[in-house]
């Protein structure tokens, strides 16, 4: 976890009324709420169902060495997440890297990480390529995502970029990353997934440049966790929450497989499903969550002697490979983060309801291999060390037309009790300077709640208090 930090800076709990809060669910969420309040001086205990912490941003141990569970990296336009490293005392611990980026079709892979690799790209002529040059740039720059919710990404491609452009570049991608569910996705989708990876790109030299923590994320986790003992909170791991219901003198109760708790402020993070099969009669009131439909990843991780190409992501466009792209980690992270060993992602998104996520890890890994020598047939089985199948149910919404409506209302009959969860997220990827923003948001909007209980507006119960 490197060197010590010295936490003295932040705010350690005094004579002042300050509140017991619980936080449910111990990810990357959770965990950045209770810091920031831990840190104002509030008595603040996070319970997790898992035995480890972290949600969709754990990790994993791949024999030698621990790495991410499934990749992440950090753009430099990623402010809110690096604020909050800075302030936890891992500014020293980022390192940034030029990357590359790759696309594959037809069979070959081919450069798409400069201005140059995007000229000799040979399956778009050059009006196209100015076209779709164009696409990226008007999509970037677009604030406003309300005027793409009411119009297909095919649809909106098209408009933008030609037909031809959209059918050699744009579709095979969209079937890959989404497959036929594509036909039915906004085009918020394209823009979000445009807007963010355009900012990883440097102006002045046309370069890719990303960044991780040394350690990953088992080092931003526990340094997280340590800023919440530090400042008085606790952390249970391994605790099912099995009911919560108001308290008709203040505050919620809390029941878990150990007893009953009693806190001031309650604060739920876990998905809103969850909610429903815990939450007291007249405690929540729900609308909508039962028309999202959400995406979940199939992910194999090879541990390898060699790389298999220099990108750190290879976007596929061909029907014929099962997973939606592969991600070369040990292009990023150096080698002494990973034991000298090569780190490579290979996900594939797919419906929550799939049967995929279902097969058994030999099935899975039978199927991905066969990609695999496709796209490798020079690929030796002896230079790979261990394989690792990962998986996630619910990873994010899938961004149908006007997506925003059919986003869970969630209203509360406590004042004391609060809704915070990744179902929230409407016009962006889920991505965790994205949580890191909505946490600041949301305390920043319930900034009186979270105040001292002399607060007048402590203990108070109103209708159905909105949630957002």
């Amino acid at each position: 976890m490197g060197a010590p930090t010295d936490f003295t800076t932040q705010a350690t709990r005094s004579n002042a009324p300050w509140q017991t809060i619980g936080v449910i669910g111990g990810g990357f969420m959770g965990l950045v709420v209770a810091q920031r309040l831990a840190s104002r001086g509030h008595a603040v205990t996070v319970l997790e169902r898992d035995t480890q912490l972290g949600g969709l941003a754990t990790y994993h141990q791949y024999g030698p060495f621990f790495w991410d569970r499934f990749y992440h990296c950090i753009l430099p336009s990623d402010t809110h997440l690096l604020g909050f490293l800075k302030e936890v005392g891992l500014e020293e611990q980022l390192r940034w890297v030029r990357t590359r980026t790759g696309y594959y079709v037809n069979g070959q892979s081919y450069s798409m990480s400069g201005n140059g690799d995007f000229v000799r790209f040979p399956l778009v002529n050059l009006w196209g390529k100015i076209r779709l040059a164009f696409t990226v740039l008007y999509c970037s720059r677009i604030n406003d995502w309300r005027q793409l919710e009411n119009i297909t990404v095919e649809d909106w491609l098209v408009k933008t970029c030609g037909r031809s452009t959209y059918e050699k570049f744009w579709r095979p991608l969209l079937l890959a990353k989404l497959g036929e569910h594509y036909r039915r996705v906004s085009a918020v989708f394209i823009w979000t997934y445009i807007k963010r990876l355009f900012s990883a790109r440097d102006t002045a030299v046309q370069k890719e440049h990303l960044g991780y923590v040394s350690g990953g994320y088992k080092t931003i986790l526990e340094r997280t966790a340590e800023s919440v003992h530090f400042a008085g909170g606790e952390i249970a791991t391994g605790v099912t929450v099995k009911h919560i219901s108001s308290c008709a003198k203040g505050g919620v109760w809390v029941d878990d497989d150990r007893g009953r708790a009693h806190f001031d402020k309650v604060i739920f993070t876990s998905p809103t499903n969850v909610l429903q099969n815990v939450a007291a009669p007249g405690l929540v009131k729900i609308d909508g969550s039962n028309t999202v439909e959400y995406l979940g990843v199939v992910c194999m991780v090879l541990v390898t002697r060699k790389p298999f190409d220099p990108y750190y992501v290879v976007n596929i466009a061909d029907s014929r490979i099962p997973f939606t792209g592969l991600i070369g980690m040990s292009n990023l992270v150096s080698l002494q983060e990973t034991a000298g060993r090569y780190l490579t992602y290979l996900p594939k998104y797919v419906l929550s309801d799939d049967a995929l996520l279902r097969k058994p890890d030999e099935e899975i890994q039978a199927m991905f291999f066969a990609g695999l020598r496709l796209m490798f047939p020079e690929m030796k089985m002896e230079d790979i060390e261990s394989v690792h199948i990962n998986r996630a149910v619910k990873v994010q919404p899938l961004q149908v037309l006007n997506y925003s409506a059919l986003v869970p209302q969630v209203a509360t009959g406590n004042a004391d009790f609060f809704v915070l969860n990744t179902a929230q997220f409407v016009n962006c990827t889920l991505n965790n300077n994205e949580v890191v923003r909505l946490v600041d948001e949301f305390l920043t909007k319930h900034e009186r709640q979270f105040a001292s209980h002399g607060d007048s507006t402590h203990g108070k119960t109103e209708p159905y208090a909105l949630q957002s």
